[in-house]
């Protein structure tokens, strides 16, 4: 049998790129996203068969709508052999203005807890079926897309760096802990990927990337099983040095960076 991919965030963007690709390489795909429709118009337009693929109704930031897809893949195609938590949303907010608060919560809930709700059913699943195969060496692989916003807080862009921060953690931690169970945990990191969340900023975007590039270099990157990876290379460059640079340098060299588009912009 074909192997079976879970992807979140699949109705748009980087989901549905990487979607493509797994499907030019042969998987089956499990779709989940809030906009089903969106889905099954894309496998359609792409020929698809719908025994190779199935879409699942899905909001990451409802801990327990995820939950729910979850388990109907699992019922209904089996359990996956990688699973890519890639849903999130990006806005901005303004720490002065009290019902941005709610947004810092929308985007946590959204790219954090989403992240780690989108794992979790498939984690006894995929233990036990390496237990009936006997192959207790490699169980399954968690992937998790981060952002390179993750690695420095940008002046104005506080909740998207902040919950990508926390998806950088988490996944780290995260692999630590199942590795020695088998599981391998790919943490992705995208610079600037030409997609409907990045169509808003006013801001420049160095070394932007088509998506279908992207999907192509993190087919690859998950392949190869890098515990974490850049997209592109040359912003990994540049996340190296951001990683190093004193705040004080930072803070001159980004103070003048625009403030995120908030939701009532």
């Amino acid at each position: 049998m074909r192997p079976l991919v879970f992807i979140t965030g699949a109705s748009s963007g980087i989901g549905q790129a990487l979607a493509l690709r797994y499907h030019h390489a042969g998987w089956r795909l499990a779709l989940a996203a809030r906009r089903v429709p969106e889905m099954q118009a894309w496998l359609e337009t792409h020929g698809v068969s719908p025994e190779l693929a199935h879409c699942y109704l899905a909001d990451v930031s409802d801990v327990n709508s995820i939950i729910a897809a979850a388990n109907e893949c699992l019922a209904e195609q089996g359990v996956p052999d990688v699973v890519i938590a890639n849903a999130g949303i990006s806005i901005g907010m303004d720490t002065q203005v009290r019902q941005d608060l709610e947004v810092l919560q929308q985007v946590m809930n959204t790219n954090v807890v989403g992240m780690a709700a989108t794992f979790h059913p498939f984690l006894h699943a995929m233990k036990n079926r390496a237990v009936q195969m006997g192959h207790s060496q490699h169980v399954g692989t968690l992937v998790g897309i981060a952002s390179v916003a993750g690695i420095r807080g940008m002046p104005g862009h506080a909740a998207y760096c902040a919950s990508k921060a926390a998806a950088i953690g988490y996944c780290e931690s995260l692999r630590g802990e199942l590795k020695p169970e088998g599981f391998k945990v790919v943490t992705l990191a995208p610079g600037y990927i030409k997609t409907p969340l990045t169509q808003k900023n006013k801001f420049p975007m160095p070394f932007l990337m088509s998506a279908t590039d992207f999907a192509e270099a993190a087919f690859q990157a998950i392949e190869k099983g890098h515990s974490f990876k850049v997209i592109p290379t040359p912003m990994a460059w540049v996340a190296r040095v951001l990683r190093i640079l004193p705040n004080t340098l930072f803070d001159r060299a980004f103070k003048n960076v625009p403030r995120k588009h908030r939701s009532t912009d």
